[in-house]
């Protein structure tokens, strides 16, 4: 018999959600900035980086379910996102001037 959902897999599951779609945006952004070319690259890039962050959110929703706790999984991927939008701030301020 199931036993229902444990209370921790809310907390893993909004924090993938939602903290997992920015960390997505990011590392697309990142890629998008990073990839030959630059984000000026005429090659019609975006089409594909468009159709590629829904993989990169399910890849990151799926793995918070690896953490020990939700707090845990908050904060982790708290601190991915600080550190991938503040990389894809300092591509776009230094790099790309």
């Amino acid at each position: 018999m199931a036993r229902g959902i444990r209370p921790d897999w809310w907390r893993k599951a909004s924090a993938g959600a939602l903290l997992g779609f920015g960390l997505g945006m990011a590392l697309v952004g990142l890629l998008a900035y990073l990839a030959p070319g630059g984000i000026d690259a005429p090659d019609g890039r975006f089409t594909t980086l468009r159709f590629l962050m829904p993989f990169v959110w399910i890849a990151v929703f799926s793995l918070c379910f690896l953490f020990r706790s939700g707090l845990a999984a908050w904060l982790w991927l708290g601190a991915a996102n600080l550190l991938a939008f503040a990389a894809l701030l300092a591509c776009r301020l230094w790099l790309f001037v």
